[in-house]
């Protein structure tokens, strides 16, 4: 059974390092959930790649400027905390990597715990 997989910070280095895993391990893992700040057009090539269901960026501004670079079957598109809270408390998430740096990602990271994620 495949692990639902969110990405918090998913185009820095660590988030890169993450869906190059699971590029190599298909059947283990999908990418449910991802998250970005300010690298918008790297954060649209991941999703036209990976398919997630729901990505959270910084601002509303930043949603609005996603959806035109995605122009097509957009997955759910939130910003600002509660954005990242929806990533890491999705109800397919099986897996969180907060890859987020510094106190921003305190948060979501508290909140996946609190709703049982690994």
């Amino acid at each position: 059974m495949k692990k639902g997989l969110a990405i918090l910070g998913a185009t820095g280095s660590i988030g890169c390092s993450t869906l190059e895993i699971v590029d190599l391990y298909p059947d283990r893992f999908e990418v449910v959930c991802l998250s970005a700040g300010r690298n918008l057009e790297r954060l649209a090539q991941q999703i036209r790649r990976h398919r997630p269901r729901r990505v959270a960026v910084l601002s509303e501004q930043d949603a609005y400027n996603l959806a035109d670079l995605l122009d097509g079957d957009l997955p759910e598109i939130g910003f600002g905390l509660d954005g990242l809270v929806a990533c890491a408390t999705e109800a397919g998430v099986d897996m969180v990597v907060s890859a987020i740096v510094g106190a921003a990602g305190l948060v979501p990271t508290m909140r996946a715990i609190e709703a049982g994620k690994d």
